[in-house]
């Protein structure tokens, strides 16, 4: 197992150094307890309640570049404080990545409340993706409604560098937009219909078919 070791102090002061390499040896201990194979060591100097640290954000881009299976820590306060630890804590389990805690021997065990708190979270943000579904469908019906078809879609042009510009439909965007649709409910109605398309990247299309068509004069 790929893992990292994370160790935090709440301040820049130099006694608080040896805090950091003590936690690091313990997490050193529990690694090679449990065989792990480690692949990084980070260090924070910042209060738990703040997600904006330097350390979080380097093991962040390390879980994304080093396929990190857990992260290592020596109690739960070191991973973060209050909401901040909510937060943190929430995204690893999302992404599959086990925590383990120096002070448990073993993998994190949370308190009753903040597992019912993470359950909270995860049901909120489920809830939350129903809707956006939600929206999608709306706007596909509304869309087919208003003449939309997607088996008659046109693909996209070249441009002149050679790169290839993503495959839109410009001519039904411009339909939805004359019947009310917003630059959003288009994105998503594009994105339904396998279109993986920005509301920018719609915004920009519209508005380069007025300039070409001069009706934005």
């Amino acid at each position: 197992m790929k893992v990292v070791l994370y160790c935090r102090v709440s301040t820049e002061k130099e006694s608080q150094e040896t805090s950091l390499a003590r936690q690091r040896e313990e997490l050193e201990k529990l690694s090679d307890s449990h065989g792990f194979q480690v692949a990084g060591v980070i260090c924070d100097r910042a209060s738990g309640y703040d997600l904006d640290r330097p350390g979080i954000l380097d093991l962040l881009d390390t879980i994304e570049n080093e396929k990190i299976d857990a992260v290592l820590v020596q109690d739960e306060t070191r991973i973060g404080r209050g909401n901040a630890k909510i937060a943190l804590l929430h995204f690893l389990y999302k992404k599959g990545i086990k925590v383990y805690c120096y002070a448990q021997n073993g993998e994190l065990e949370l308190s009753e409340s903040d597992s019912m708190v993470l359950k909270i979270v995860s049901m909120v943000e489920e809830y939350q993706r129903k809707l956006h579904n939600l929206k999608i469908k709306r706007g596909m019906e509304r869309a087919v409604k208003n003449g939309y078809r997607p088996e008659k879609n046109l693909k996209g042009k070249r441009n002149p560098d050679g790169r290839e510009r993503k495959e839109v439909p410009v001519e039904e965007i411009i339909r939805l937009r004359d019947n009310g649709l917003t630059f959003q409910e288009i994105a998503a109605t594009m994105r339904g219909f396998g279109y993986q398309v920005s509301k920018a990247t719609v915004h920009r299309r519209y508005r380069e078919y007025m300039e070409e068509t001069g009706h934005d004069k």
